[in-house]
């Protein structure tokens, strides 16, 4: 199990941000599984465990070694800017940022928050928690397609949502506009039963 303990090379620098975050024991706290990273709000990785090293290698085995995934990159892109107006520690308690990243037939779960200083967006960290999420047996999308009776246009939303796209690249990828894109997605959160993406995927894969 991951523990704070593992944390330790950079607690003194963060130390006091990070005591103030009921959220981080949340999501440090989880499976042997898991792998945990680190990076600045410039997108360098301050540290990644080997199980995150080994993940993101699952998640895209294209990438160059060292690198991080552009997934991943661009879940991180979406936290330094949530800190842009979440300033303050206490705008993190009890939050969290979730994705689901697809490649082929291995998911990928990744749970973040920012870590804001008081010195400013340029001192601040994001954590992520990377894990791999058990797919039910026998998982296709076409059987998903049948079971929640989705059409044709919200399984082809659905599958790009895998590769942890955006609305608007979503819309840019089917030639359909950002506000049907929506309007897709709310209509297989309806069919699913969930309220965020990540319930959604969450769904699908696992039954």
């Amino acid at each position: 199990m991951l523990t704070t303990q593992k944390l330790s090379f950079f607690t003194g620098s963060v130390r006091s941000q990070m005591d103030s975050f009921s959220s981080v024991q949340a999501l440090v706290e989880k499976r042997k599984n898991s792998g945990f990273l680190m990076l600045s709000s410039a997108m360098h990785v301050l540290h990644w465990d080997r199980r995150a090293w080994e993940l993101c290698r699952i998640a895209t085995p294209e990438t160059v070694a060292g690198a991080l995934p552009v997934p991943i990159m661009d879940f991180a892109h979406e936290i330094v800017k949530m800190m842009g107006v979440r300033r303050e520690p206490k705008d993190w308690e009890q939050f969290q940022v979730r994705r689901v990243i697809k490649n082929g037939q291995d998911a990928i779960s990744l749970s973040g928050i920012g870590l804001p200083d008081s010195a400013g967006l340029n001192d601040s960290r994001v954590l992520i928690i990377l894990e791999p999420i058990k797919q039910r047996q026998g998982f296709s999308l076409e059987r998903a397609k049948e079971r929640f009776h989705f059409t044709g246009r919200e399984t082809e939303v659905i599958e790009h949502l895998m590769k942890g796209l955006t609305n608007k690249e979503i819309a840019k990828a089917i030639t359909i506009s950002e506000l049907t894109v929506k309007e897709h997605i709310k209509h297989i959160m309806d069919k699913t039963h969930t309220s965020t993406r990540t319930g959604v995927l969450m769904k699908i894969l696992q039954g």
